[in-house]
């Protein structure tokens, strides 16, 4: 198959959707890539490397678009690059299905297959194609970026001789993935962070990243499906925005995440919230695009309100950071496509039973096929109910039964050691049982000896070492005095060797131990 990415003709949009680094992946997958000449140049990526990872370049987007079999954009196509899809024809791009039911149309009228990579399920399998995630980690950062390139003052506190400067106060709204990353970073730039979420399962990721948690005190959960938040009830919204506006008149910069799928951004920092807040003070609002969180927000501009609060809109910060942008792009591309390639021969296998790709397709074969069903996702079990807690008397009792059950065992074996060391006494020769009473003792005593040490002076492991050779010195010294020389020479040649074994387990066990001490 051939693989084609045209320029990206929105206006500002910088980012594209195949690298260098990816068409080197896809050409090991058995397909052909060709990009359009300059696609890649507002990402920081010519068109010689292009040529050199093996791309072919095509100064012509008709040209391009007519040989390719299959397309990845960025964004949904315009409607002069819908003129150019033909039958049979393969688009992967970011499309929003649900707020663009006549593109679809369109595009199915055509006869295409529509993979939208916004609608790949929030799927653990499928986090490795996840686009939406990848924009949002980038979006998440640079607004962090762009508050603090509008903020006048420092993000971490300092104590300098000209006075002490105190850190910037961050509240992050929403903790999805923009969210998350806004605070990370925050943190790292060493602000007092402050995150809410209508889901209350994510304060333990909130504090673990140094952050703290803004709890509400309403007995009701935002969560909804695939990971995302639903609408709240009227008194929830009511009890979020009384803790907002304690918020405002303390907090320095406000980065607002918050959205539902297929709905406008709800509106969560009101103008009143706006004008409470300090003279220098920063908004940003990532759900700009879908109307924005705060009341006062312009989709694609900065503007400062009366009170002197700076207000960002900026839709396309992720294509402010376009070559980073790209980079996770193509990548989630690659994964997708390497799923629609399970030969790695080149040829496309569109596997509706695939939870992921079926779940991505918005149109094939001249049907539309959005909204995809749920995803056979297995059931989670239900944890084991834990036991009650026994009572003392039941304790007591447990006790009981398991000594008695231990002194019965002991008797058991002590009475056939005692039937074996009788039947052993009346046939084995006087020579056997004098050595086997020596291995006896050189055991038990050996043993109780060197494990009895206290494992403060060597480790378990050398413990166990240490009793063997313990073993061998006793049961050496027992023969050491034998009227035959070779057995006395063996026997004293084993008491060497088990003490330099023994001695040095010590040594060893020292260094270890002072390796963890402080000096």
């Amino acid at each position: 198959m051939i693989i084609g990415t045209p320029r990206e003709i929105v206006a500002g949009e910088r980012r594209v959707a195949m690298t260098p680094a990816s068409v080197q992946r896809l050409v090991k997958l058995g397909h052909g890539c060709k990009i359009e000449a300059g696609a890649g140049i507002s990402a920081r990526f010519p068109d010689d490397d292009y040529a050199a990872a093996g791309a072919d370049i095509v100064c012509d987007a008709r040209s391009l678009w007519e040989d390719s079999d299959v397309v990845c954009k960025i964004r949904p196509p315009e409607a002069s690059e819908v003129e150019f899809i033909r039958e049979g024809q393969t688009l992967i791009s970011l499309l929003y299905p649900a707020q663009s039911s006549e593109l679809l149309e369109t595009l199915n009228a055509r006869g295409a297959t529509v993979v939208a990579m916004d609608m790949v399920p929030r799927i653990s399998r499928a986090q490795k194609m996840d686009v939406l995630s990848s924009m949002a980690n980038v979006a998440g950062y640079r607004a962090v970026i762009e508050a603090g390139n509008n903020f006048p003052r420092f993000f971490t506190g300092q104590i300098t001789a000209a006075g002490k400067v105190p850190p910037a106060k961050v509240l992050v709204i929403g903790a999805g993935v923009a969210g998350l990353a806004a605070v990370g970073t925050a943190v790292s730039l060493g602000a007092i962070v402050r995150a809410f979420d209508v889901r209350p399962e994510v304060a333990e990721q909130i504090q673990s990243m140094g952050a703290e948690f803004l709890f509400l005190d309403f007995e009701e959960s935002g969560a909804g499906e695939g990971g995302y938040a639903k609408p709240s009830s009227p008194e929830f919204r009511e009890k979020q925005l009384a803790l907002f506006r304690a918020q405002a008149p303390e907090v320095d910069i406000v980065i607002t995440t918050a959205l539902i799928p297929g709905m406008d951004a709800p509106k969560l920092w009101l103008e009143d919230m706006v004008l409470a807040m300090k003279p220098g003070s920063v908004i940003v609002d990532l759900a700009a695009e879908r109307g924005g969180n705060c009341d006062l927000t312009v989709p694609d501009e900065k503007i400062e309100a009366p009170n002197g609060a700076t207000i960002i809109g900026y839709t396309d910060l992720p294509s402010r950071m376009a070559t980073q942008a790209s980079n996770l792009f193509a990548t989630n591309v690659c994964h997708m496509i390497a799923d629609l390639t399970p030969g790695k021969d080149g040829v496309l296998v569109h596997d509706m039973e695939d939870d992921v790709i079926r779940g991505a397709t918005s149109a094939k074969g001249g049907q539309i096929t959005f909204p995809p069903p749920p995803p056979k996702i297995q059931a989670i079990a239900r944890p084991p109910q834990k036991a009650p807690e026994p009572t003392s008397e039941e304790k007591r009792a447990a006790e009981i039964a398991s000594f008695r059950k231990t002194t019965r065992d002991q008797v058991a074996m002590l009475v056939a050691g005692a039937v074996l060391l009788l039947a052993a006494g009346m046939f084995a020769p006087e020579s056997f049982m004098q050595h086997f009473t020596v291995f006896v003792l050189a055991c038990f005593v050996g043993f109780k000896v060197i494990w009895g040490v206290a494992h403060a002076l060597h480790t378990p492991l050398m413990s166990v070492t240490n009793a063997i050779s313990g073993i061998i010195i006793l049961g050496a010294l027992l023969q050491i005095g034998s009227a035959s020389n070779p057995i006395a020479i063996l026997a004293g040649i084993s008491v060497l060797i088990a003490t330099i074994n023994v001695v040095g387990g010590f040594l060893v066990t020292r260094r270890m131990l002072a390796m963890f001490q402080k000096s």
